[in-house]
């Protein structure tokens, strides 16, 4: 298992609506300082902040596969397909962009803060396809929970977000002093960003793991073999991460390669 880790400094940075929303990027564009700029189909990722309200006025998007993830606050959304809708906590919307859809989106707190992941399918078939928008509430996702962890299945397994690309995105809380093994099957990669508390990843021997911060970004890559790391809670707080699991390569070629 190859394991990747990224500081906050080493991660991309945006803003929007004169900097009333800031922006976090694990994964970023081109031009915008994250060292990381794809992981497979998986290639962009951003956190944002707004302690008020923010606006990103109408934009288009095609083909692409876009879900955003309420972590606190709101996140209001309206397109040309005609929607208009809003999402609290613990919340998604999903938009397959197909064809072609613009949508303009409104994040308000107090102190929301939320993320929008963007996944790239086989454009060859998907920008032919009718644009969709759906939204699920937190009840909605499945979740489990076993000894001082919890697992929330945003994307893919059970839950009722199913994408064109093979995700599958949990929201897991460890409490303090706990662990969770991340397992990946050989030609898989994970990207993971811890969001609150403090611990450490790596491998079962503890001297053979390191330090995991919250906004700290890691890449997990299996390689030609599956393999596991063990996430651990520090011994006086929860940890709270979101992973990420997509292919290392696709049967299809990247169009946004990079």
């Amino acid at each position: 298992m190859n394991i990747q880790r990224f500081s906050p400094a080493q991660q991309g940075t945006g803003a929007f609506d004169g900097g009333k929303i800031i922006e976090q990027k694990p994964i970023g564009f081109p031009g915008e300082g994250g060292a990381v700029k794809r992981v497979g189909p998986l290639f962009y990722w951003a956190w944002a902040f707004t302690p008020e309200d923010g606006y990103i006025p109408p934009h288009p998007h095609q083909a692409f596969e876009i879900v955003t993830y309420v972590i606190q606050g709101k996140a209001v959304h309206g397109d040309s397909l005609g929607t208009k809708s809003t999402i609290g906590a613990g919340g998604a919307q999903v938009m397959q962009t197909g064809s072609g859809v613009s949508h303009e989106e409104r994040f308000v707190g107090p102190d929301m803060e939320g993320f929008q992941i963007w996944f790239e399918p086989d454009l060859r078939q998907t920008r032919y396809d009718q644009p969709t928008y759906r939204q699920f509430e937190h009840e909605q996702f499945p979740v489990q929970e076993h000894e001082g962890v919890t697992v929330k299945e945003v994307i893919g397994g059970q839950s009722p977000v199913a994408l064109k690309v093979e995700a599958h995105m949990r929201d897991i809380t460890i409490q303090a002093g706990g662990e969770y093994v991340l397992e990946l099957a050989a030609g898989r990669s994970m990207a993971v960003l811890a969001i609150r508390g403090t611990g450490s990843l790596g491998s079962a021997d503890d001297e053979a793991s390191a330090a995991l911060h919250s906004k700290d970004f890691a890449v997990l890559d299996a390689g030609g073999t599956s393999g596991s790391t063990v996430v651990r809670a520090a011994a006086d707080e929860a940890l709270r991460l979101v992973a990420i699991e997509v292919p290392s390569e696709t049967d299809y070629p990247l169009y946004n390669k990079r």
